[in-house]
């Protein structure tokens, strides 16, 4: 039962894994964002911003070609090795700039952006190299064209930023499909620019691309798609006033108001420019976080073990040892996913851990449950029979039972009322049933104080047992100390008796020792808890001969021999079914 139990918790919480639902990818996205290692710069880079002081200042966007002809001279005139514009030119420049733009774009590399529009035009393709099967990567819908003068005096990438399930940009395409090959992205030129190659190399499996590589520089780990997983690094950023672009690639845009849609990401709402800037950033990081290939299957694996190994250690162990394992458990799960974020490999132990927290809950609820039926179980089978307290501790300690139909080596009691029958006979029924049940009482009191078993009442006889439900290796002794109380109780019942006009009773006790047959026995719809063997036979015919000897307890000898009480060795007794005459023994008063 508890196998299918497993089986079934466990299909149900693979497939969110497996189907990667929405609210589930958002907060393993979510999660992955607070754990990936913030990465340092390339120092590679700087942004210049065109904010809405220059926009004021310039009469305006668009700016002349005219005036970024100045501005692109004079940022090569501060050193920079070269410069990159998040800007469309897709309409001829109104007061025919156009050509000293281009002049300019020339002198050292350049790139301009084309952004990803749905209009089925489509840039020329750039020379790809691919190694295994042409598959995977995102198809491009088309692009806002760059006039013809500019993007023939310059490189050409696509500013695209495509979101996750969540509305945040984190993973950009290094080259995009289009129905003739491939074109790059704005940031994966910048760094084909800046290393002087011609061609790409996409590397392929069964799933689609595995990495990417611009000769010259080491390869890309990408998706099957051909996305990289952005590292929003704190790149530098400067001003048209500033001019701190000595050494670096300058990446340029607008920050000014209304002029370019600012994209929602994990580092907040940020331009085009300078996302396409943490794409170039990101492809130099050698450890910049990746999704990889076997992902999902290292995620299902571990959420089968884990999730297997929580159910094994609360179905096995203690609550205390049990929780204190699942804790150790979704702890380890928590650190891995956390460690392997930090090496730049992104395995999703969200769900994992949300799994392991429901199985926990559940095999908890249904130990719990189970714990519950069978502490009913024992008050119902033993609370007739047991003193409450020892049925409390026996639903506590279920484990204390030791028998279900087993041998088991007990002591029994057998008492009867004398003179009962004639009793009964010169008295109203009334007062019988007062005698017996003070009396039955208190043998019954005497039992329970050394957590004897009331086993079953006869009429006016009573059958009582140790070390049958609960283990008591001095059983001995307690059926002795037994014996003893009942007799103190009838003493003091008697003294009552006495001062309500009653006659004085007495009553016989047999004790005797051995290994019986202890379990529930009866018809299918009625039974009880009792014993069968030998030795009980031989309690009830020493409680028989209590008259003959003369004395109120008779003890057999396997009772007398293994307690310690100081008792007194009688004339043997014969007694029926026995050969041989009975040892027995007395109070050595």
């Amino acid at each position: 039962m508890k196998k299918l139990q497993l089986l079934g918790l466990l299909a149900l919480l693979t497939l969110p894994l497996a189907y990667q639902l929405a609210p589930l990818e958002i907060l393993k996205l979510k999660v992955f964002d607070a754990w990936v290692k913030e990465q340092p710069t390339s120092d590679l880079f700087v942004t210049l911003d065109i904010t809405e002081q220059d926009v004021q200042r310039e009469g305006g966007w668009p700016f002349p070609r005219q005036r970024l002809a100045e501005i692109h001279m004079d940022l090569l005139n501060h050193g920079a090795m070269g410069v990159g514009y998040v800007i469309a030119f897709s309409e001829p420049d109104r007061f025919g700039g156009d050509q000293d733009f281009a002049d300019v774009l020339k002198l050292y590399p350049s790139v301009i952006a084309m952004f990803e529009t749905d209009n089925q035009q489509y840039p020329q393709t750039t020379g790809t190299v691919i190694l295994g099967d042409d598959k995977g990567g995102v198809m491009l819908q088309g692009s806002t064209q760059n006039i013809g003068i500019l993007k023939n005096s310059a490189y050409q990438g696509i500013s695209s930023a495509p979101v996750d399930v969540d509305g945040l940009t984190r993973r950009l395409p290094l080259l995009m499909r289009t129905p003739d090959g491939w074109t790059p992205a704005f940031g994966t030129q910048i760094l084909k620019v800046l290393a002087g190659a011609d061609t790409y190399v996409i590397n392929t499996n069964d799933n689609g691309i595995q990495e990417i590589r611009v000769k010259g520089l080491p390869a890309v780990k990408t998706d099957s798609l051909g996305r990289k997983w952005i590292s929003f690094v704190n790149t530098p950023s400067t001003t048209l006033q500033e001019m701190n672009v000595k050494d670096k690639f300058v990446i340029v845009g607008v920050t000014a108001n209304g002029v370019m849609p600012q994209i929602s990401t994990p580092a907040g709402l940020l331009e085009p420019h300078k996302i396409q800037a943490a794409l170039a950033e990101s492809i130099l990081i050698q450890d910049s976080p990746y999704i990889p290939d076997y992902a999902l299957a290292v995620e299902l694996l571990l959420l089968s073990i884990s999730i297997a190994l929580i159910w094994m250690v609360l179905n096995l162990f203690g609550i205390t040892l049990g929780i204190s394992s699942v804790f150790i458990i979704m702890a380890s799960t928590g650190i891995y996913g956390y460690w392997t974020a930090q090496q730049g490999i992104l395995i999703d132990v969200t769900w994992t851990l949300i799994s392991q927290f429901i199985t926990a809950t559940t095999a908890f609820y249904l130990r719990f449950r189970e714990q519950y039926k069978l502490r009913q179980l024992i008050k119902q089978q033993f609370g007739k029979y047991l003193d409450p307290r020892m049925v409390k501790k026996l639903q506590a300690n279920p484990e204390l039972c030791q028998v279900n139909g087993k041998r088991v080596d007990c002591s029994i009691i057998f008492t009867d009322l004398r003179g009962f029958t004639s009793l009964s006979e010169s008295v109203e029924p009334e007062m019988v049933t007062y005698i017996m049940n003070s009396v039955l009482d208190a043998q019954v009191k005497a039992v329970n104080k050394f957590s004897g078993v009331t086993d079953k009442f006869i009429g006016d006889a009573g059958m009582f047992h140790f070390n049958t439900i609960i283990p008591q290796p001095d059983h001995h002794n307690l059926a002795l100390a037994a014996a003893q109380e009942i007799q103190n109780n009838i003493k003091e019942l008697n003294q009552k008796f006495v001062e309500e006009g009653i006659p004085e009773i007495a009553i016989g006790i047999g004790v005797n020792s051995g290994v019986c047959i202890a379990g529930n026995f009866g018809a299918t719809d009625r039974f009880a808890f009792s014993l069968i063997g030998d030795p009980c036979n031989v309690a009830a015919r020493l409680e028989s001969g209590t008259k003959e000897a003369g004395v109120d307890v008779l003890i057999g000898h396997n009772t007398a021999i293994k307690s310690e009480y100081r008792l007194k060795s009688l004339q043997p007794m014969k007694v029926k079914g026995k050969k041989e005459p009975l040892n027995i023994y007395t109070w050595d008063n």
